[in-house]
């Protein structure tokens, strides 16, 4: 049985309960998102031949630390890094190393800040230098699908109506829908309730309430769905190597709709792809 509480209440800790933020929070949040799209922005850039996803990491911790934030990510459950940078067929959680990027590429750069207490969640796709018409169509196909599954957000309906929206579309560009990972709720703690599944059925999972807040986040493949986890335990990768796409917003639930947090500041939210 799902339940839903006051988020000033609730506990600092993931009780399985669907927190509802009020005015003073959905503030809080717009700040931390539009720090980590500020970032995101920056970026832009910065991506390129040549440049390790190290130095991008760099960026990431010392961007928090000029503006009074903490990257969620750093020493979170044994991971050392202030990012995750997934590239080509890695899925998601990516680790930054010292391998330069490689004309062609395409890159995933997941930021989440703490700021005042409250988390700022967002990824975006990046080109590196001139990329395939096969992966500029996965990138454009997947932030489609982010955007569809956001104008599903509203009171009353079921969040498997996001999933429903993400997996009709993707199917019928005749992609596929990562099942092992998902969105989450978001705000006070990094990962809360409820999961936000990018597949299903629109009568499937929790009733949406205004004042929910929570990430929308689908991975896209070019190939199959499935993915495995490799041997450092975070970096996950498409099983027959093909290439992976994800885009990422914060969104919260008002009364008519919602409110996307994380929107770029510059409006960058598609780096590389044609407006």
């Amino acid at each position: 049985m799902v339940s839903y509480l006051d988020a000033a209440t609730a506990p600092l800790r993931n009780t399985g309960q669907i927190r509802l933020y009020g005015t003073e929070a959905f503030e809080g949040m717009r700040k931390a998102c539009q720090l980590t799209a500020s970032c995101l922005d920056e970026l832009v850039d910065r991506v390129a031949p040549g440049v390790t996803t190290d130095a991008i990491d760099r960026f990431v911790f010392e961007f928090g630390m000029d503006h009074g934030a903490l990257p969620a990510t750093l020493n979170y459950r044994g991971y050392t890094k202030s990012s995750c940078t997934s590239i080509n067929h890695v899925v998601c959680h990516g680790i930054p190393d010292n391998k330069p990027l490689k004309d062609g590429d395409v890159v995933n750069i997941d930021v989440t800040y703490i700021l005042d207490g409250w988390h700022g969640d967002s990824s975006r796709m990046y080109p590196v230098g001139t990329i395939k018409r096969a992966a500029e169509r996965l990138l454009e196909v997947t932030h489609e699908c982010l955007m569809r599954g956001i104008a599903a957000v509203r009171p009353g309906a079921r969040t498997g109506a996001i999933g429903a929206a993400i997996q009709t579309y993707a199917e019928a560009e005749r992609c596929s829908v990562v099942r092992d990972f998902c969105g989450h709720g978001v705000g006070a703690l990094f990962h809360d309730a409820p999961n936000i599944l990018h597949y299903g059925n629109v009568n499937e999972g929790v009733e949406m309430r205004q004042g929910m807040i929570f990430t929308i986040e689908p991975m896209i493949n070019l190939g199959r769905p499935h993915v495995k986890v490799l041997s450092d335990g975070w970096t996950a990768v498409t099983r027959d190597r093909s290439l992976s796409a994800q885009y990422e917003h914060t969104v919260g639930v008002t009364a008519t709709g919602c409110e996307i947090f994380t929107l770029s500041p510059k409006g960058l939210d598609r780096p590389g792809l044609p407006a």
